[in-house]
């Protein structure tokens, strides 16, 4: 490993190693209201719409008190597309106000509105807890990943976790697709923060482009 890729990592998380929780507000810990509103941030950035979308929709779901699954499944359904589209998330927001209030109700019922239940229930293998995180409505492969990339912060057993979307932002600036080399590259930034910012990189071209022009 050179160390032009050591200072581009470098620069990558210094200008863009926010993880997506801490841009919504969630201040993400092993609890069940956090963990809830990070499943919430994952749904959302799993569409295709733009990143600053989700997030200042996820905003606008906590704003409007929708913190906790039993809030969100007794509000009513206009209640949710009101609050999607103050976060500007006008395109999916009608099946997504369908899918958040089921998905709510399957928390609640299955696992006591506790995520952390989901996790023991899998008892520690990751495949498991991602396989089971698609049962929700609305929660894909994608959806997933991005839950267990940001929630490798407080659940342990999940990290190091680089997706493909982190992967891909490792590829455009011409860093090793490789989780093991990148961790390496990266020394002891946390993990997720690194994910979150290969992820900016992948999505958004100019902030590869920025990277690599500084670094040049």
């Amino acid at each position: 490993m050179s160390a032009d890729q050591r200072r581009i990592v470098r620069r990558l998380v210094d200008a863009h190693g926010q993880t997506y929780a801490e841009e919504a507000g969630i201040r993400l810990k092993d609890t069940p209201q956090p963990l809830y509103r990070l499943l919430v941030l994952a749904h959302l950035l799993s569409a295709r719409i733009s990143a600053s979308i989700a997030v200042a929709t996820a905003r606008a779901l906590g704003e409007a008190g929708l913190r906790d699954p039993r809030r969100m499944a007794d509000a009513d359904w206009q209640e949710r597309v009101d609050a999607l589209g103050r976060g500007g998330y006008r395109r999916y927001d009608e099946r997504t106000a369908t899918q958040l209030g089921d998905a709510a109700e399957l928390l609640t019922e299955r696992w006591g509105g506790d995520l952390r239940r989901l996790r023991d229930e899998a008892d520690g293998d990751v495949a498991e807890v991602r396989r089971l995180l698609q049962e929700f409505p609305g929660v894909g492969p994608t959806g997933a990943d991005i839950f267990l990339r940001e929630a490798q912060q407080v659940w342990s057993e999940a990290s190091p976790f680089l997706d493909r979307k982190a992967l891909q932002g490792a590829e455009r600036l011409g860093l090793p697709p490789d989780p093991d080399r990148l961790l390496a590259l990266a020394g002891n930034t946390d993990t997720a923060v690194l994910a979150a910012a290969l992820v900016r990189a992948a999505v958004d071209k100019s902030v590869a482009d920025g990277i690599l022009d500084d670094a040049a």
